[in-house]
């Protein structure tokens, strides 16, 4: 018994089909999900109310280790904050990006660097080049999704909350109770 997605992509991205193929697979998404545990979030902002400190305080709490990226601040989420992904210390396996889509080219650089796994492109942030570039590096790569909504997607957490994940399975996992 299996379960999956009824579309490829979503409905509201901003790649063609041919892109999605691409950038928004579902294996490649559940491959990241499952056997990524280090998040390196570049831009991750201190402030609470905004997406990237939402999005590390979910993925935290789901799990993932999370090392914050972002020159301006010494500490998020009382974590050490590293002003760029050069300066983080230990192996990263996601880089997930939360900076605008003209600074995405040298990052994707820094995170083939890095030797990490995978990076992610968060929801409405596309760079062509620098997804082309992360992918031909045999990097794991997503763009124009966002890793909380995905993983709440996967694992159960959005059918419980009565969004529409796309996903047809029998599997319910009941996090709230």
């Amino acid at each position: 018994m299996g379960s999956g997605p009824v579309s490829a992509g979503p409905m509201n991205s901003l790649l063609t089909s041919q892109q999605q193929e691409l950038y928004q697979n579902p294996a490649t998404i559940r491959k990241i999900l499952n056997n990524c545990r280090t998040i390196a979030i570049v831009g991750l902002s201190a402030e609470s109310q905004k997406a990237s400190y939402f999005v590390a305080t979910y993925l935290r709490s789901a799990g993932y280790r999370i090392i914050p990226v972002n020159p301006k601040a010494d500490q998020i989420l009382d974590l050490k904050c590293y002003p760029d992904l050069a300066s983080i210390p230990e192996p990263i396996d996601l880089v997930d990006i939360f900076r605008p889509a003209s600074a995405c080219l040298d990052i994707v650089k820094d995170a083939i660097a890095c030797k990490a796994a995978a990076v992610w492109l968060q929801l409405k942030i596309v760079n062509l080049e620098a997804a082309e570039l992360a992918r031909q590096a045999g990097l794991l790569t997503v763009m124009d999704m966002c890793v909380k909504m995905e993983h709440g997607r996967y694992q159960g957490g959005l059918h419980e909350a009565g969004m529409n994940t796309e996903i047809i399975s029998a599997k319910r996992e009941h996090r709230f109770l």
